[in-house]
């Protein structure tokens, strides 16, 4: 079996979907010098397969890629799909996660749900038109200030009932077994060998 590209750019997911496939031949496009796209979908499945597309079109090989972020009922469903680029383009995580505190601030406790989703799409080559597409949500609820040192993005501030701390609380393994990319990547890893 060829090798796999991975469409991401992102180190803290590289490290996530790398740990959880738990396989030597997903390389990512890093490696290859690919640009990122422009991710132009208005749903994190559209997202997902452009840059499982402008990869694979790239590398010429199988790719994977996610789209991934979060969804919060206070705001809507923001960031949703921008959530990379939700203070703007070009902004890292600290800034996005501070501009989603900002927002969330006069939310009462009870009405601070929230949900990471997560896509993941293989394409066989650039012109696959039956891609493998799967997906994860995990729960939570969005804190008033920042929690941990684990994980990235918005996981600092992203509240686990079930495990009572945030998700940068969580040993990366711990993570990896219940987060929304760990879902999605079981679910595409059951599809890809079968």
């Amino acid at each position: 079996m060829s090798s796999i590209v991975l469409a991401s750019g992102n180190p803290g997911k590289i490290r996530e979907i790398q740990a959880i496939l738990q396989n030597d031949r997903i390389l990512p496009q890093s490696q290859f010098n690919v640009a990122e796209p422009d991710e132009t979908g208005s749903t994190f499945v559209e997202n997902a397969i452009i840059k499982a597309r402008n990869a694979a079109a790239h590398c010429r090989l199988p790719a994977i890629a996610d789209d991934s972020g979060i969804v919060v009922d206070a705001l809507n469903g923001a960031p949703g799909v921008i959530s990379a680029r939700y203070a703007g383009t070009g902004a890292d995580d600290r800034a996005n996660l501070e501009k989603l505190l900002a927002e969330m601030r006069d939310v009462p406790d009870a009405l601070r749900s929230a949900r990471f989703i997560c896509v993941m799409v293989y394409l066989r080559h650039a012109a696959d038109p039956t891609p493998l597409i799967a997906q994860g949500v995990w729960e939570g609820k969005i804190l008033r200030t920042a929690v941990g040192e684990n994980g990235f993005g918005y996981d600092p501030i992203f509240w686990l009932d079930e495990f009572q701390c945030s998700s940068a609380q969580l040993p990366p393994e711990t993570k990896n077994a219940v987060s929304h990319r760990g879902q999605a990547l079981r679910a595409l890893a059951r599809q890809l060998n079968s």
